[in-house]
């Protein structure tokens, strides 16, 4: 099931770009980058052939976006992802050259987060949001490459809605469970009853919910938070859920790779 186990790698500046990975032993992983200025043809001719000589599979590009981003329940909806409109036609351009990106890199799909994405149908950011995905998305298509989001800032129902009224085909979840704690959006394991069969990938991650209500929760190690993770990986392999578990620990130093390290080890156990 090692072939299951990834984490995610952010993309250095210049290569290698995987020694972080062969590192914890793994050859599975998503890349990530916040900064479109390495996002060049030559450098993914870089990463593609590094893949190949290590033998690494790149399961999805993640890709951030420019402008402020605030990761709380205040000014969050206004800062992050494609759904505020001050930022929105930038971060759209940024979406199309990262998914030239992935696709000179050879990597299959492109990741995000949208953002707050509005919970009424009704409401225009919410009519907004649809057209400029099903944009993004419709380029993808064009070179053969999935667009995923990052669960986090909606609620799963909001989430279904949104990939529904799209409609390109080629749309899918990257399932962050914590983050669905984080937010106080949802039970990850009964979000799966809603939007199931559209997770792709899965970040190992666990977190705490909030008690603030101006902020997220807490993450922790895998094991110890709320997602549950046996009953979650229960539940997802029961509905045919066949992709990776990409471990994501958003903290730094010695401590990150250990906690990284420990939840390798977790989740061979928990997919056994």
């Amino acid at each position: 099931m090692t072939s299951r186990i990834g984490v995610l790698v952010g993309l250095p500046e210049r290569a290698p770009v995987f020694s972080e990975l062969t590192a914890f032993g793994l050859r599975t992983c998503q890349l990530v980058s916040w900064s479109p200025a390495l996002w060049t043809a030559d450098y993914a001719k870089t990463v593609r052939a590094e893949a190949a000589r290590a033998a690494v599979r790149v399961t999805g590009f993640w890709a951030g976006w420019p402008g402020p981003a605030v990761w709380d329940l205040v000014d969050g909806p206004d800062t992050l992802g494609l759904v505020p409109p001050a930022y929105r036609a930038q971060r759209v351009a940024t979406m199309h050259a990262a998914l030239d990106f992935a696709h000179a890199a050879g990597v299959p799909a492109l990741i995000t987060h949208l953002g707050f994405i509005p919970e009424c149908p009704k409401d225009p950011l919410f009519g907004e949001l649809v057209a400029v995905v099903k944009e993004i998305a419709e380029h993808a298509r064009t070179l053969g490459l999935q667009f995923w989001f990052e669960t986090g800032q909606e609620t799963p129902v909001t989430m279904l809605r949104l990939i529904e009224c799209v409609g390109t085909g080629n749309l899918g979840i990257n399932l962050d469970p914590a983050n669905l704690i984080l937010y106080g959006r949802g039970n990850p394991i009964d979000a799966l009853d809603v939007f199931g069969g559209y997770v792709r990938n899965v970040h190992a991650k666990d977190a705490l919910y909030p008690t603030d209500p101006m902020q997220l929760g807490h993450e922790v190690k895998v094991g110890e938070g709320r997602v549950r993770f046996p009953e979650f990986v229960a539940r997802l392999e029961s509905i045919g859920f066949a992709g990776e578990y990409i471990i994501e620990r958003e903290i730094s130093g010695p401590q990150q790779a250990a906690d990284i390290r420990a939840t390798v080890a977790y989740l061979e156990q928990v997919l056994l």
